[in-house]
């Protein structure tokens, strides 16, 4: 699920607020050097860079400008606490994992379980992909 989102589920990430997040990266080059220098003057304790010309948080809005996420109004979703995991999990994705840990899913597990929709892929089965690719 790391290549471009397929046309087939455009509109499901459009409308969960999360077709940005889904195309960041493609097309840009990545630096390693410049990537290397950020991660050496993160500090994890303050979650700030400390740079030569002074000290640089990213915020929120940071976040929010770069993604493409809405920060304001109802969130898309809210901290979930089950005493039944894989009955949530059958719910929302139509699968249970055979090794599942609290509420964690392995990576591997979704790519194999979701393949890619195609034209002949159900409404449900398109919407249980799009939650697996954003998982």
């Amino acid at each position: 699920m790391h290549a471009s989102p397929s046309p087939l589920i455009e509109n499901y990430l459009w409308e969960a607020g999360f077709w940005h997040v889904a195309t960041v990266g493609r097309g840009c080059k990545l630096y390693p050097k410049l990537i290397s220098a950020l991660i050496e003057r993160w500090r994890p304790e303050t979650h700030t860079f400390y740079l030569p010309c002074g000290e640089c948080t990213v915020t929120l809005e940071d976040v929010s400008l770069q993604l493409g996420l809405p920060v304001d109004g109802h969130p898309i979703t809210v901290s979930a606490q089950s005493s039944n995991w894989p009955a949530m999990c059958y719910e929302l994705l139509g699968a249970i994992p055979d090794k599942m840990e609290g509420g964690k899913i392995e990576m591997g597990w979704l790519r194999d379980t979701f393949p890619d929709p195609d034209e002949n892929s159900t409404e449900i089965e398109r919407i249980r992909y799009v939650r697996a690719y954003i998982l």
